[in-house]
């Protein structure tokens, strides 16, 4: 695995305003959101407005990918999703989501999820996962995807497609009238042929009008994530692998979780709406 010296944490610029003009979620400016009572079903103007947020995320992560490069900063990436989610009249999700200060999350490396932008400096060789979501006519679409920095070394390389695959492969396994633990079955079994870790303790959620709706989804084979997919369920898949352990430190910021080994992990996601016979995937470019 690469020699990189493990992340320490960098100084973190004001925040970034959004026009007045654009709607904020209901949890901006609060210690935390309300808890949603809605249904994990939604109807059909639901998810179409979920298909403009899906896509407006799905383009701000792409826009800010394209600037991942050795010598840039993770705050650097932050305002270029930022610029792009508001010039849409998107509202960035973790803007303000329990008091995160910025609008993506950046986790390099050995960062499982939500590492806060700063003037930490990307290096030749890093994995950089990028987390956006946008919030727009009132709905959330939340994705993300690990990238690769320079020339990175074969074993981060594999764990990356291979983190990948295990999405889509969870993606093909939804079905309506089947239990939601099958998508962490299907994750768990790919992720054993190589030895890798999968992350118990983050998971994929239900999202809707709510970021986070109280819906589960495991990336692991829960015996307890017996909710039955229905059409019209909306949520996240978003596995997170690792190279080492599935166990993780926090950050004393309170957000930036890693692995307890420090070694590598990915993490792919996308938004999804249950059909009649799979999945459709509403963070699409």
């Amino acid at each position: 695995m690469s020699g990189q010296s493990l992340l320490v944490p960098g100084e973190i610029t004001p925040v970034r305003s959004v026009p007045g003009n654009i709607r904020r979620p209901e949890y901006v400016g609060k210690p935390a959101p309300t808890p949603y009572t809605g249904p994990e079903v939604q109807d059909s103007d639901t998810v179409e407005r979920m298909r403009i947020a899906g896509r407006i995320a799905a383009q701000a992560m792409e826009e800010a990918a394209k600037h991942i490069a050795p010598g840039v900063t993770t705050d650097e990436l932050d305002r270029v999703a930022h610029a792009f989610m508001v010039d849409h009249g998107a509202y960035p999700s973790t803007l303000g989501y329990r008091g995160f200060p910025k609008s993506l999350c950046t986790s390099l490396n050995e960062v499982i999820c939500h590492g806060i932008p700063d003037s930490t400096v990307l290096r030749d060789g890093d994995i950089v996962n990028l987390d956006v979501t946008a919030y727009i006519n009132g709905v959330h679409g939340d994705n993300n995807a690990t990238y690769l920095c320079g020339d990175v070394d074969e074993e981060s390389r594999l764990l990356v497609e291979r983190t990948r695959e295990s999405l889509n492969r969870a993606i093909k396994a939804v079905r309506p009238g089947r239990q939601i633990n099958v998508i962490g079955r299907v994750i768990e079994s790919y992720a054993k042929r190589f030895g890798y870790g999968v992350v118990r303790d983050f998971t994929g959620h239900g999202i809707n009008s709510s970021f986070h709706s109280g819906l589960i989804i495991p990336h692991y084979d829960s015996p307890h994530a017996t909710t039955v997919m229905q059409p019209g369920m909306t949520f996240t898949i978003e596995p997170m692998l690792t190279l080492g352990t599935h166990e993780y430190d926090l950050w004393e910021d309170g957000w930036t979780v890693v692995t307890k080994d420090r070694k590598r992990t990915a993490q792919f996601e996308h938004t999804l709406v249950v059909t009649e016979t799979g999945a459709e995937i509403l963070t699409v470019p």
